[in-house]
């Protein structure tokens, strides 16, 4: 049994519980230098991966970054589901908002919880299927297709769980987003979101001697066959729009923490149970979270429904 799968995500059930949900399709009608680099990122659309997906695909989860990618957040979400699941039987509602392959929400609907799947790419989607039908859970999983945006059109019962990975940097309107996911999440339900860092490509080019890349990176514009964002966020917005939709962030991590910053791979960088290992270690410590190449947030939503008050 690998890392990963160590990690344990599932419901206790009670005597008589179902297997798992039967859910139906759903069809939908810092400092300068860091925010000049953020302003010069954005663009004037939110990214939509059909063209990537097979690269997305091969580059992110076909090797060590995405095993640390699922292994930090699995480890970071293990103790939200034990409380969440504290004196209940029944299933949690989770809902991926930009699931991409959808890695840790089929786990979840293996382990028997109420999943539903949304993203903007239908060719992302159709990736995610053909692994969850591999998984055998395909037909109870809710699969969404269009922008984060009408699900609120949707009149949706509110989730326990809504996760929302590498989402926020590719939008064009990030500042809109927790506040939408907020809509979403049931009272003293908890919010992931995990997103780009946008200190992360200074540190890395002032390690690499990019000097001249981080004199014009205030004119930097994204490649448009690359995996580099475009709008990447600080984690004092993302702060910031948390307590202002009543969220109290319970957890902040980081993910790889140092091995994207690797030029000379030599002892335990070559071996990627070990650098596996040392990621999960030092994902949640202080000074070293801040500089993983992405930052995840967990927050729980104020048990006050009506924001307003």
């Amino acid at each position: 049994m690998s890392l990963i799968d160590s990690l344990d995500l599932r419901p206790k059930k009670a005597a008589g519980c179902p297997a798992g949900p039967c859910c139906a399709l759903i069809e939908a009608s810092p400092d300068s230098r860091l925010a000049s680099l953020t302003s010069a990122m954005a663009n004037n659309q939110d990214r939509n991966f059909d063209d990537l997906a097979d690269h997305f695909s091969r580059k992110i989860y076909g090797g060590i970054k995405g095993q640390i990618r699922l292994a930090v957040l699995s480890a970071d979400l293990t103790p939200i589901v034990t409380h969440l699941m504290a004196n209940r039987a029944e299933p949690l509602r989770v809902l991926d908002v930009g699931g991409g392959l959808g890695q840790l929400s089929i786990r979840f609907a293996q382990q028997g919880h109420h999943v539903t799947i949304n993203d903007i790419s239908p060719v992302m989607l159709d990736y995610a299927r053909v692994k969850a039908r591999e998984a055998g859970v395909e037909d109870t999983i809710s699969w969404h297709c269009g922008p984060y945006q009408d699900l609120i059109g949707l009149a949706l019962e509110p989730f326990d769980l809504v996760m929302c990975h590498a989402v926020l940097e590719w939008l064009q309107e990030p500042e809109l987003l927790v506040p939408t996911l907020a809509a979403l999440v049931r009272p003293e339900g908890y919010l992931s979101l995990c997103f780009y860092n946008p200190a992360s490509i200074i540190y890395r080019n002032l390690i690499r001697g990019n000097f001249n890349w981080l004199q014009q990176a205030q004119t930097y514009v994204a490649d448009s066959g690359s995996l580099t964002p475009n709008n990447p966020c600080s984690i004092e917005q993302v702060r910031g729009w948390m307590a202002q939709s009543r969220f109290e962030i319970q957890k902040e991590s980081g993910l790889r923490v140092f091995s994207d910053y690797v030029v000379d791979r030599r002892g335990g960088h070559q071996v990627p149970e070990l650098v596996l290992a040392m990621e999960l270690q030092y994902s949640g410590q202080e000074p070293y979270k801040w500089m993983g190449r992405y930052l995840h947030v967990v927050a729980q939503k104020d048990e006050l429904d009506d924001l307003s008050t």
